[in-house]
């Protein structure tokens, strides 16, 4: 099953992807949404960022090319932080470079929905409580990050949280790949069970921190080959499964 949220005439509602058509549900799926009312042609609607969660929590350095790129070691355990929910936006929307940073970065990431609260919970248990998967760019303002010690400017702005196109509910997370494309060409590839903290052991390791509620995303860390992204750029992250994520740079 494919989750949507999408705007058609000026309303927005969350939906269900029935082929190439949608069928409008009644609340957020992890709010219990059933399908209403008639199928509209997926042309016919804009799609938006298919959550709005009350957090982003991020995985840093969670494959081991890409810590070695930043010239860093494997954490021990899983290193987590924030985005604020005002940095998502949907497919299609604006990347923003901000005038503070003159190196932003894009990152490719699988991102994790949650369907129900989680607290102190297995890694068995956190299976359980997954909605779905979807695609997410880690923006990260990298010349900020390697000034401070905290993250939460370097990943905090406006728009630097890309996600969607949708949430898929039905994927074995060990058999994706994650790949970034820059105005077409091939940047990033990498794969989740190359991680070195697995999907669900992120969720356990972050619920035994924060509880996490229905419609969080996780972003569970990016391959090697980040780089720099500039106006006029298109930046695509593909995952196996889901599909493309696509936004422009300005």
């Amino acid at each position: 099953m494919r989750y949507v949220r999408y705007r058609r005439a000026n309303q927005e509602r969350y939906g269900q992807i029935e082929k190439e058509q949608v069928r409008p549900l009644t609340a957020a799926p992890w709010l219990g949404g059933t399908p209403e009312g008639s199928l509209v042609p997926l042309a016919d609607v804009r799609l938006v960022a298919p959550v709005q969660p009350s957090k982003i929590v991020c995985v840093g350095r969670n494959y081991l090319a890409h810590a070695k790129e930043l010239g860093q070691e494997l954490p021990r355990e899983p290193l987590i932080f924030l985005k604020p929910s005002t940095a998502v936006i949907g497919p299609g929307d604006e990347i923003r470079c901000p005038p503070q940073s003159k190196e932003v970065h894009y990152e490719a990431e699988l991102g994790i929905v949650v369907g129900r609260p989680l607290t102190r919970v297995s890694p068995s248990e956190a299976k359980l409580g997954v909605l779905g998967w979807t695609c997410v760019n880690d923006v990260t303002a990298r010349d900020i990050q390697r000034e401070e010690k905290q993250f939460t400017r370097a990943k905090g702005f406006d728009t630097f949280c890309p996600v969607g196109p949708w949430i898929e509910t039905h994927l074995d997370p060990q058999e994706l790949s994650v790949v970034c494309r820059l105005n077409g060409a091939e940047r990033q590839r990498g794969y989740v069970k190359d991680m070195a903290f697995d999907p669900f052991a992120v969720m356990s390791y972050i619920s035994h921190v924060m509880t996490l509620l229905p419609g969080d995303v996780i972003a569970t860390g990016t391959p090697e080959g980040v780089g720099a992204i500039q106006r006029g750029d298109w930046v695509e992250v593909e995952i196996t499964g889901i599909g493309v994520l696509k936004n422009p740079v300005v």
